[in-house]
């Protein structure tokens, strides 16, 4: 329920938008008309179709991403014939006669006395308006997809999407309302309905041409990525709960000790009780342990850590679930990795054993491929720290980066509270160097690009993105978070696959740290690869895995760290050129 309040509020923010903007004359063209034949059909197809398109796309491949495609121009084509009929009687007849009467009973578009919407009508308007909307992926509306990805078609999947565009819809009726009033006062007081229905048509025309140019998805993606994110983030902060518990914690207890009748108490933390933990069965592999379960760690704390190998997030927390791992273990801290993957070289086992000696993990790390434990867990995040008291209990959980000094106090007191009668101790502090050093957020212009067509947004080369298919892209100067690709690609649903050597992508982005998920490809083949920034090699601001020449080789799948800037943090122009065949790039991310 409490996802479903998330992702209902997380529509009804897209008024607040840019991304909204293209398709708001669509909407208002229906100012005035009964609500219940007009209004209501018409937002409830949009919200009926954008749900059922975006189920499809998340779980459906390339064939979905190739049927909106067609829709979208079907879509566009109705509405501009509505446009022009709006705009004018005279241009109208100028169309062919079939497809404008076509047009105007569709759309009501016409003057004759008695004139009134239909539902059916409104409906197929609202159709083809959920068939054009897309929404600006902000946090609540990637949470709902990235579920859908993991998770598959199903029920919730559904519901959730289906919450999110209810929102959009309750914030565009409200808005609707408010407009058909001001337009019926000027309809009264100035007799102009004839002008507001051509500046409405216009509108309605302008609206189209931004779609058709891709600026619903381009533009005006980038300032809400600006305008939004923080509101959701907000809403998601405050009312995301623990699903095992029903309430979120982070905070921790007060360190005290209560005396009664002369005699100190056990002490007993302040942390509240979210409920009995999960079970761990249903990894499909165990790495430095053998499967342990919830009852063998009984009288144990234990902190659980959802992770995944290429996440920026989890590399630079990686570093302090290491240090208390090592610190609290003769206390009685048991910390285990639960590998969650992201993306599908991450379930390859190898791969993550690998990752696990590079980063010198030596705690044990559960391989949820099938997120069994995950879904248990009710988790949605990468990373997610999950506390659990010495009877098996959760007792306080963080999602996200951040907040180490609370985790560790909160680890301090259920040890206490378990008997240890450890002394207090400074916060531990990492010498983290590379890609697990933590972010300068205070200059992070920039956020997480995916590169595969299911996620893809911002995309900058001339050519439009084909999914599935070998084509040639060129890129000229790609503006502020654009990225576009240059050479013979192949965009598959998580990666783009350069297909013939000195091929590149480029990327404008603003952040002291670039980062870019890599990997050799099927024939698992070194690739050597070329770095620069602003077309120059990057000198001193080359990132741990190249050099102050820009060089670099793809040796296996994970995340590398390809610039940090060392002084003034602006934007940037990357460029990176591959000079074997076969990478696979998946994501940018930045620190």
């Amino acid at each position: 329920m409490t996802l479903l309040i998330i992702a209902y509020l997380g529509g009804a923010l897209t008024i607040l938008s840019p991304c909204i903007l293209p398709i708001l004359p669509f909407v208002f063209a229906r100012a005035g008309q009964p609500f219940i034949r007009s209004t209501l059909p018409m937002l409830t197809g949009m919200a009926a179709t954008f749900a059922l398109v975006a189920t499809l796309a998340a779980v459906g491949g390339s064939w979905a991403i190739h049927a909106n495609e067609y829709g979208r121009f079907a879509a566009i084509v109705l509405l501009a014939i509505f446009g022009v009929s709006l705009l004018s009687p005279r241009i109208a007849s100028m169309v062919a006669r079939p497809v404008v009467d076509f047009g105007n009973s569709l759309l009501n578009a016409s003057d004759k006395p008695g004139s009134a919407p239909t539902a059916a009508s409104s409906l197929i308007l609202g159709v083809a308006t959920g068939l054009l909307w897309a929404p600006c992926a902000g946090p609540i509306l990637g949470l709902v997809l990235t579920g859908a990805a993991l998770q598959g078609a199903n029920i919730q999947t559904t519901l959730l999407l289906v919450a999110y565009a209810a929102g959009a819809a309750t914030s565009l009726a409200l808005a609707l309302i408010a407009g058909g009033r001001m337009f019926a006062a000027l309809k009264q007081s100035l007799g102009i309905s004839e002008r507001i229905r051509q500046v409405l048509g216009a509108a309605i025309l302008a609206g189209v041409a931004a779609i058709a140019l891709g600026l619903d998805t381009g533009f005006l993606a980038r300032l809400s990525y600006a305008s939004t994110t923080a509101f959701e983030q907000a809403v998601l902060d405050r009312l995301h709960a623990n699903p095992a518990a029903g309430a979120p914690s982070e905070a921790v207890g007060n360190g005290t000790t209560v005396a009664a009748a002369g005699a100190m108490q056990p002490f007993r933390s302040s942390l509240p009780d979210e409920g009995y933990a999960p079970s761990l069965n249903g990894a499909v592999e165990w790495l430095n342990s053998p499967p342990l379960t919830t009852e063998q760690l009984r009288g144990k704390v234990v902190l659980v850590d959802f992770w995944t190998y290429s996440c920026i997030n989890c590399i630079r927390t990686t570093p302090y679930v290491r240090a208390w791992a090592e610190k609290y273990k003769e206390q009685g801290l048991v910390v285990i990795g639960v590998h969650a993957p992201e993306f599908a070289f991450e379930k390859k086992i190898d791969n993550v054993r690998r990752a696990v000696d590079d980063f010198k993990i030596g705690y044990p790390v559960a391989i949820d491929n099938d997120y069994t434990i995950w879904r248990a867990f009710g988790n949605s995040y990468w990373p997610a720290h999950y506390l659990i008291d010495a009877s098996g209990r959760i007792r306080y959980h963080h999602f996200g980066e951040g907040n180490y000094d609370q985790t560790e106090q909160a680890i301090q007191d259920l040890l206490r509270e378990a008997g240890s009668d450890m002394e207090a101790s400074a916060p531990v502090a990492p010498d983290a160097k590379g890609a697990e050093a933590g972010p300068d957020t205070k200059n992070i212009r920039s956020g997480e690009t995916y590169l595969g067509y299911k996620r893809a947004t911002s995309f900058a080369s001339r050519e439009n993105l084909s999914a599935d298919a070998s084509r040639q892209y060129s890129v000229a100067e790609p503006t502020l978070n654009e990225w576009g690709l240059s050479g013979i690609w192949t965009v598959g649903a998580e990666q783009a696959t350069l297909d013939q050597a000195n091929g590149g992508i480029a990327y404008r982005f603003s952040a002291r740290d670039l980062h870019l998920v890599l990997g050799p490809g099927a024939a698992a083949k070194p690739v050597r690869f070329k770095v620069t920034i602003d077309g120059k090699a990057p000198g001193a601001d080359h990132g741990a895995d190249t050099d102050a020449g820009g060089n670099g080789t793809v040796t296996s799948t994970r995340l590398y760290q390809l610039i940090r800037q060392s002084g003034d943090v602006e934007a940037r122009t990357f460029e990176i050129r591959f000079l074997d065949a076969g990478v696979e790039a998946y994501a940018f991310t930045f620190g």
